[in-house]
């Protein structure tokens, strides 16, 4: 297990758990620390000082990652006409309106999902489908909109979505271990930076209470928040 290997071990030497690092400090110790044969993921976790049963303290939004998150991104586009001409000029991998009846004979096999504003009566239907799979197109994401391309690009350039979970925990992937450790401190920066800028006015008292990055297999690395609160 890896937990208890020695490759973990010695991973987890090399990180003070008691102190919170600066980002650029942060990511060059999860680039040593990672271990792993495959190219791991690199991802922030955020603990928020807010109550998400109540709606007025849910975090959400979404961040576009200056060097993406360096896994490609399927992306479908619901439209027709112009729009969908526009989505496959933009980049996209999947467009048109039959997809809607491919997604319900079980078809998944996009990351995102794009979608105007004249198709969304169809899709509501497939909210028990792709709600729980974060494939629904929501506005708030910008996934719901008459400016397909822009939305593709964006996608396709690193943009990401985030929401709060019902313990606080806001989690992001911002990156891979290959990444050199000025693009993981920029993708850092710009997440949290979203994150305070989403803070909801309904907060009261310490907003961001914790901050960890780490990769698949390593431990974690604990943020300086203070500069944060």
């Amino acid at each position: 297990m890896p937990a208890t290997g020695k490759k973990f071990k010695t991973a987890v030497a090399l990180v003070d758990r008691a102190r919170e690092y600066p980002i650029p400090d942060a990511v060059g110790l999860v680039k040593k620390a990672a271990y792993a044969k495959f190219d791991e993921t690199v991802d922030v976790a955020v603990n928020l000082g807010v109550d998400p049963r109540h709606a007025d303290q849910v975090v959400r939004g979404t961040v576009v990652l200056p060097h993406g998150t360096g896994k490609p991104v399927r992306v479908l586009v619901i439209t027709q006409g112009d729009r969908a001409r526009e989505a496959e000029a933009a980049g996209a991998d999947f467009v048109g309106m039959e997809y809607i009846q491919r997604l319900k004979d079980g078809w998944l096999e996009c990351d995102v999902i794009v979608a105007t504003p004249d198709v969304m009566g169809q899709l509501g239907q497939l909210g028990r489908v792709l709600g729980p799979r974060g494939l629904m197109p929501n506005p708030k994401a910008g996934t719901v909109t008459t400016d397909v391309g822009r939305a593709v690009r964006e996608i396709k350039a690193g943009k990401i979505e985030f929401r709060v979970d019902k313990t606080g925990n806001v989690h992001a992937p911002v990156g891979k271990v290959s990444f050199s450790e000025q693009q993981l401190a920029a993708n850092v920066q710009a997440f949290m930076d979203t994150i305070v800028r989403a803070k909801p006015s309904a907060a009261k008292g310490v907003y961001i209470k914790s901050a960890t990055v780490s990769s698949t297999m390593g431990p974690g690395v604990r943020l300086e928040t203070a500069g944060y609160r």
